[in-house]
């Protein structure tokens, strides 16, 4: 899976937010650390299993929080339809 290479992203005043370029989405995401460092693994094409290992690598949490994480980032990100999957 990968972020649609219309949506963009940008770092503003410490957070992440992200629009898409084409107008097919309405709004603006912004997005916490967290949020931002999986979205940073999307913009290239992987697994949700390659992104936890990364935040496992990146962040000292227990890795069930971590996949708690990435499952609620990713199922929002599919909401607004920014996943090729």
């Amino acid at each position: 899976m990968k972020l649609k290479d219309t949506f963009v992203t940008q770092e503003m005043d410490g957070e992440q937010v992200m629009v898409e370029a084409d107008g097919g989405f309405a709004g603006m995401v912004r997005s916490n650390a967290t949020a931002a460092f999986i979205i940073d693994q999307l913009k290239t094409e992987t697994t949700k299993e390659a992104i936890l290992d990364a935040m496992c690598k990146k962040y000292d949490a227990p890795r069930a929080v971590m996949a708690e994480d990435v499952d609620m980032v990713l199922a929002n990100l599919k909401k607004i339809g920014a996943l090729d999957a």
